[in-house]
């Protein structure tokens, strides 16, 4: 099993994340690329909302291949290219975290390698036997 660790030494998390986890030995890791906002059909949506949410879907596709699900997920690393973004990613973002919370970053950055591209997502998942 997972095991979160929060202590209370540390500030508690400004949101729903851990600030530590712990995997057990044999464990099998699954490690995503950052997922841009690109459907399979080539569209990129507007919306910063929607762009996380298909960042979000693909990694639900990639979890799935490999037999796992947001359950798994122990760390995220997210990216978005304004500060006024936060909320509409974060609450993408909050739908799908399960217990135990994952580990979480999110930065700022200036662009992505297409200018209509406004968030990326990445993950690491682990599925104890």
């Amino acid at each position: 099993m997972v095991q979160s660790f929060d202590p209370p030494s540390v500030r508690r998390p400004f949101g729903r994340y851990s600030h530590g986890l712990l995997v057990p030995p044999g464990a099998a890791l699954l490690v995503t690329s950052g997922q841009l906002a690109i459907r399979p059909d080539e569209s990129v949506p507007e919306d910063v909302g929607e762009q996380a949410e298909v960042c979000f879907q693909a990694i639900g596709a990639i979890l799935e291949a490999g037999g796992m699900d947001f359950s798994n997920v122990i760390r995220i690393a997210a990216f978005v290219t304004r500060r006024e973004d936060f909320p509409a990613y974060m609450a993408v973002r909050d739908r799908h975290v399960r217990e135990p919370l994952p580990v979480s970053t999110l930065i700022v950055v200036s662009g992505f390698t297409r200018p209509e591209f406004k968030v990326e997502v990445e993950v690491t998942a682990a599925k104890v036997p």
